[in-house]
């Protein structure tokens, strides 16, 4: 039996939300996501793992900062030195733009260094562990450009290049499993996309821009494990006959995460079966205070919503709901002070409620479905009809995915 440790989606370099940390000259968010990748290092350090299987986004930008490189590679030479090897997925975090261009953890490759493998296009890799040899089909970020750049594709709509993309992962995958050997067992890993998975925060950054993988490459039944990165909520698509895991990212990146539980995956693999176990991070807390203050003594509804919730080492946002009459009345240094056993205060929001109705030409907004506001909004701007009809579009598109 091979033991395998599953994670992605670490994106060192994350800052929101945090402050300088003076004995580490890091950020404190920072100091949070290195903190989970030493708890993964330690746990496959002690545990007897025989392969880390990293699905992609070592960084958070696709030019991480010296620093970043430098304690990212640290933990990679504790795993690598202790025997244990190492694959990296390119995600869409660790990509460049450009054609030809290096990804942010090429350099593993390049230098040779031992036990530390990257995958950059999709391929086969058959490493050797102390548990025996296993093969992994490594699927990278797709990239949407292999296709636009042929003359054929240059017109399509995205939505059908999606499609195109994925067809065509689809028939690679296919070439790479009349390869495999059918007596040792097989993974795939991939940092994509795949049809039937729930998205968390990163879906509305990446809305129109990714390539769907279907679901019928992650059901092959040529697989004993399927180890996916990309999406960072924690799920678990198939429980077997191949399990296909979503481990999720390490830390909590925005309040989208709020309510996400971090961690790994421990993998116990042999040809023809796979059992796995999600492992939590004690990840950084996100706390969300919502308070009616509509009362004749709107401050102290507010200090009461917060004395009830324990702040500490957490990033707190809180949101206020009054009226016109008692925003006034609010004492924003009593509520403040009262926020200041929190790790980080994000935000303190007043959403008002307001007896004007705002009108739209000749209609109250309020009477207009969310396309009509839209539309009407981009006439007063003077928006062209040509640019509208792509914006509207694309609201289209995302009111279908609310939907």
């Amino acid at each position: 039996m091979i033991r395998v440790l599953h994670f992605s989606d670490l994106h060192l370099g994350v800052e929101n939300y945090g402050r300088l940390d003076p004995r580490t000259g890091l950020s404190t968010r920072v100091g949070d996501f290195l903190r989970s990748f030493d708890t993964i290092v330690e746990y496959a350090l002690g545990e007897d793992i025989d392969l880390v299987l990293f699905c992609g986004d070592a960084y958070h930008t696709v030019h991480p900062n010296p620093t970043n490189q430098r304690e990212f590679a640290k933990r990679i030479r504790r795993l690598a030195q202790a025997g244990i090897p190492v694959l990296l997925l390119t995600g869409n975090h660790d990509l460049p733009l450009a054609a030809g261009r290096a990804s942010s953890v090429d350099i593993f490759d390049t230098l040779d260094v031992a036990n530390v493998a990257v995958s950059n296009r999709l391929e086969t890799r058959r490493i050797q562990t102390k548990g025996g040899q296993v093969q992994v089909v490594a699927i990278p970020w797709p990239i949407r450009s292999h296709l636009v750049t042929r003359a054929e594709f240059r017109h399509e709509d995205p939505t059908e290049l999606n499609r195109r993309l994925g067809d065509a992962v689809e028939a690679l995958v296919g070439r790479e499993l009349e390869s495999l050997d059918p007596e040792l067992p097989a993974m795939l890993a991939a940092h994509a996309t795949v049809f039937g998975a729930t998205y968390g925060s990163e879906r509305s950054v990446l809305l129109g821009q990714e390539v769907i993988i279907p679901g019928s490459i992650v059901s092959n039944p040529a697989f004993d494990y399927v180890a996916l990165g990309h999406i960072h909520k924690h799920q678990v698509l198939r429980n077997a006959d191949p399990p296909a895991v979503y481990a999720g990212s390490v830390e909590r990146i925005d309040f989208g995460e709020e309510k996400e539980e971090k961690g790994f995956v421990v993998v116990h693999l042999e040809k023809g079966h796979a059992e796995f176990e999600f492992i939590p991070l004690q990840a950084r807390a996100f706390l969300t205070i919502e308070v009616e203050a509509n009362e004749e003594d709107p401050t102290s509804q507010v200090l009461q919503a917060i004395g009830a919730h324990d702040m500490t080492e957490k990033v707190v946002r809180l949101i206020i709901r009054t009226t016109a009459d008692r925003e006034s009345l609010l004492k924003e240094s009593e509520i403040f002070k009262a926020l200041e056993e929190a790790f980080y205060v994000a935000v303190v929001r007043k959403d008002v409620e307001r007896p004007v109705r705002v009108r739209l030409g000749k209609r109250d907004y309020e009477e207009m479905t969310p396309r009509e506001i839209l539309k009407t909004y981009l006439q007063v701007k003077q928006v062209s009809p040509e640019r509208a009809e792509i914006l509207l579009r694309h609201a289209d598109q995302l009111l279908h995915e609310v939907d």
